[in-house]
């Protein structure tokens, strides 16, 4: 049984990807097709996010 690996996901394309969605969506009339490409828009903006370290808070350590 084939082992199914995720292939690393480039940031910067999820970013340029979200950044073209949301100028597309910008870009059609009100109605469900402009809803439907700001959801997605939305989406990439998200999993774009999700993909980037998080980092701790610098100041006073926790107690």
């Amino acid at each position: 049984m084939p082992r199914l690996v995720k292939e690393p996901v480039d940031l910067s394309n999820l970013d340029a990807e979200a950044i073209a969605a949301l100028e597309e969506a910008r870009n059609l009339p009100p109605g469900p097709d402009r809803t439907e490409a700001l959801k997605k828009a939305g989406i990439l903006r998200k999993a774009a996010d999700l993909q980037r370290p998080l980092l701790p808070k610098r100041g006073r350590p926790r107690k």
